[in-house]
């Protein structure tokens, strides 16, 4: 029903045109008319005469309200609005809006993810545009006429691009109704300020929701009131986590940050107590006994699950039989239990600095499914006949039992080939020559080399960080990791074959897409500028070329930030029945196999492999696909939490340096409001903001990511190797500030009057200034593993 009255009865804003700044012409129109656009869209039941869009919008002046009368004659002709004959005007009800995850990247603005994986399809959001949205919430948002320039260069990750600009018409669905932060009390209430970094407004608790909560209590809060136009959120304390700064407290505030538990469910708990640890023997006759042959496994030195060993023996016609054996977890797990609900709902161990949240639980983690030595062992094995060329002869797949041998560590294994001496050196030399042919041949045929820069810790009793080193991959990680990228590939390669219908067998694979061709070029033509040169013409060139850069910057100060550009170039590898191939390993088809008491695309693989081995037809795709995302977003989160403690520990460690000492660093981001600069010692990243740099004034460089001063003409770019000291370790939000030290050792010490002038003219709230670093950290621990 139309309905022509004077006021709207759902304003689309109270925001005057009229009154905004006016960079140009162009951008002035473009905003006004995306904002008349947004206001029928959001009320498209109703129609409205110019008159109502001129009082929504308090145009008042003769000059704007003939350009308003313009721009909806155009919205009209371009097919948005609908003219009625009594001249009033209706949203036209096309496909201008999408659902989609806010990502609330900066203070100023958000991305509303549309789920294609591509930053560039995603769509920008003001802050003001938000509509009461917050980070992680699912909502549907308007496309506005027009595009932006609001896609920034972010610590040198892309060059801007223009983007589609959108507005957020209604909330779909939240994202989370409880956040962790750090809690400041006053006689009639408090304030949590949360640990989130894309979460920008503190928290109003009323006093009688404060529950046993003290000022500087790390707290878990649950939302009452989201923000909206004319409140700030509001919330009531439903746990007391301790006292911020202390070891425990911040690792269970990290879990709880990124929704991770703590404990299991009694239910599981109990299922798990039930299952016998004992193996029946009737069990066994059913397996192929390999128990006589050989076994041992190589894992780090503090590891309590062992997944995977490795099994050999010399052949008769000179080849070898190598056995990877992988715990059978599937064989205690069953479908419609309690156990496998919560794999399935977890997806992954986490693993933090100082602590492990399995995937399941320590009886089955730790001992039933765990290939301890000494002990006869249920698992599921892929074996190989091998030339002394790694030419694989035969090969076979199925479930067995074994008894493992030898327990080694990394560092044991390694010096055992080394020395030339030490248990089972032969079986080891010997395995580490075919992981040498296997990599050799993977590099031939297309593989990139991904070697990342990974930071470990050296903790107290109590968790504090005592020392920070790189951790270095020898040989024998690479041993292991080879033979589990052989029987992931031929696991996947197995699967396929045995398909006997039109359609190919359903199967988990682990997936990684070529990269974008615009990003890539933009990052050859950036690493050009430090002297490496990529070929992007073809796969085969740039893998050439890539693994040439990534061995030449071995021991350069920009390597780790070259080699985190890098990957952040190339597309995430995620899980999917789509055997689109894995581009990093330069493998067809690739599955994840070898790591089922960690991971739950793992125990899908088993079961679906040994379905086809006992003749069953394809399964569900759509069924498996939806959990091949869960499990891709369940990874992502454990990898976001691991980075979070990495991150907290690097600051806890800077905080505890003496506050002159000085540490060499590298540009690793350059923005609008300062530089990135990662330390060098210890791989922690800090923020050197523009207020901060007060001996010039700073015009940042968008297009070669360098600033460049205004009378000095001084240039800091990424890359360049600087030197730093530390001004604030902000253990609450995990981020560092730094001062930039000149050539001669002096501070650049902010002048007052810049930094109250730069201040005004930015804008820069308490919101903002909190927000600090939220960078790439290193990889730890056995993300090695998760290609």
């Amino acid at each position: 029903m139309r309905n022509n009255r004077s006021k709207p009865r759902e304003q689309h804003s109270r925001r005057s045109p009229q009154n905004r700044p006016v960079p140009s012409a162009d951008s002035f129109l473009d905003e006004m008319k995306n904002d008349i656009a947004a206001f029928f869209e959001i009320n498209n039941k109703d129609s409205f005469s110019q008159n109502d869009v001129l009082d929504n919008f308090d145009i008042v002046d003769r000059k704007t309200k003939f350009i308003a009368h313009g721009l909806l004659g155009e919205l009209a002709d371009e097919g948005q609005l609908t003219r009625h004959p009594d001249g009033t005007y209706q949203f036209n009800e096309t496909d201008r809006t999408t659902e989609g995850t806010v990502d609330h990247v900066n203070p100023r603005f958000a991305f509303v993810s549309t789920g294609s994986g591509d930053r560039d399809n995603d769509i920008y959001v003001s802050t003001d545009d938000l509509n009461g949205a917050i980070d992680g919430d699912k909502v549907k948002v308007v496309r506005l006429s027009g595009s932006s320039n609001s896609g920034g260069f972010s610590r040198g990750s892309q060059t801007r691009s223009r983007r589609i600009e959108g507005k957020v018409v209604s909330i779909v669905e939240r994202g989370r109704s409880e956040l962790v932060g750090r809690i400041s009390t006053w006689p009639n209430y408090g304030q949590v300020i949360p640990d989130s970094k894309k979460i920008y407004e503190e928290v109003y608790i009323p006093k009688d929701k404060l529950s046993e909560a003290k000022d500087g209590d790390k707290v878990i809060v649950r939302l009452t009131r989201f923000p909206d136009s004319r409140h700030r959120p509001e919330g009531e304390v439903i746990s007391v986590l301790g006292p911020a700064g202390q070891n425990n407290t911040e690792m269970h505030a990290i879990l709880a940050e990124f929704g991770l538990p703590v404990d299991f469910p009694d239910a599981v708990e109990k299922e798990s107590k039930g299952i016998s640890e004992k193996i029946p023997k009737k069990e066994i006759t059913k397996r192929r006994d390999m128990r006589g042959i050989t076994t041992f496994t190589i894992d780090p030195d503090d590891a309590k699950d062992f997944d995977d060993a490795l099994s050999i023996q010399m052949l008769d016609n000179g080849n070898y039989e190598i056995g990877v054996h992988i715990a059978d977890v599937t064989h205690y797990i069953q479908p419609g239990t309690a156990l496998e609900d919560e794999a399935f709902k977890r997806g992954t161990s986490v693993y933090l600095v100082d602590r492990v949240v399995p995937m399941l639980p320590e009886k089955l983690s730790n001992n039933l499914c765990s290939l301890r030595p000494n002990e006869d062992k249920l698992t599921f094995s892929a074996v190989f006949e091998l030339t002394p060329d790694a030419k694989i002869k035969k090969e076979w797949f199925g479930r067995t039992v074994i008894h493992s041998d030898r327990r080694f560590a990394y560092e044991e294994a390694q010096d055992i080939v080394d020395r030339g001496h030490g248990d089972y050196l032969e079986e080891l030399r010997l395995l580490n020559d075919l992981a040498f042919k296997f990599r050799d041949d993977r590099f031939r045929h297309g593989a990139i080399n991904f070697e990342t820069v990974e930071v470990k810790f050296k903790l107290d009793e109590n968790g504090v960080p005592l020392s920070v080193y790189p951790k270095v991959r020898k040989d024998a990680h690479k041993l292991i990791e080879e033979f589990m990228l052989l029987a992931n590939k031929r696991v996947a390669e197995f699967v396929h074959g045995l398909t006997r219908g039109e359609h190919p067998n359903v199967m988990i694979y682990r997936v990684h897409d070529s990269p974008d061709f615009e990003k890539l070029k933009t990052f050859a033509t950036f690493a050009g500028r430090f002297g490496y040169k990529l070929q992007i013409d073809s796969e085969k060139e740039l893998s050439k070329s890539f693994n040439t850069m990534m061995e030449s910057l071995e021991g350069q100060p920009e390597q780790n930030a070259l080699q985190q550009l890098a990957i952040r170039t190339m597309a995430k590898a995620r899980y999917s029945t789509e055997d689109i191939g894995h581009f990093g390993l330069s493998f067809r088809r690739y599955s994840h196999f070898t790591s089922p008491i960690r991971r739950y695309p793992d125990m899908m693989a088993h079961r679906l492999l040994q379905h086809y081995l006992d003749g069953g037809k394809s399964v569900d795709k759509e069924e498996y696909e939806a959990k091949c995302k869960h499990s891709s977003d369940r990874e992502r989160v454990a990898v976001e939490a691991e980075r979070a403690s990495i991150k907290y520990k690097q600051v806890e460690f800077m905080n505890r340096m003496d506050r002159d000492q000085e540490f060499k660093g590298i540009i690793t981001g350059v923005t609008d409001f300062g530089l990135f600069v990662e330390i060098t010692e210890t791989s922690a990243e800090g923020l050197v903001r523009m207020t901060d740099l007060g001996d010039d004034f700073y015009d940042f460089d968008k297009d070669n990511y360098r600033l460049i001063g205004k009378r000095n003409k001084k240039i800091f770019a990424f890359g360049d190797a600087v030197t730093v000291k530390v001004k604030e370790a902000n253990l609450a939000r995990r981020s560092l500030d730094l001062f930039l030290i000149d050539d001669k050792g002096a501070l650049k010490t902010p002048l007052k009057s810049r930094l109250t002038r730069r201040e005004n003219t930015e804008g820069e709230s308490r919101s903002q200034r909190r927000s600090g670093s939220s960078g790439t950290t290193p990889k730890t621990g056995k993300e090695r593993r998760r290609r």
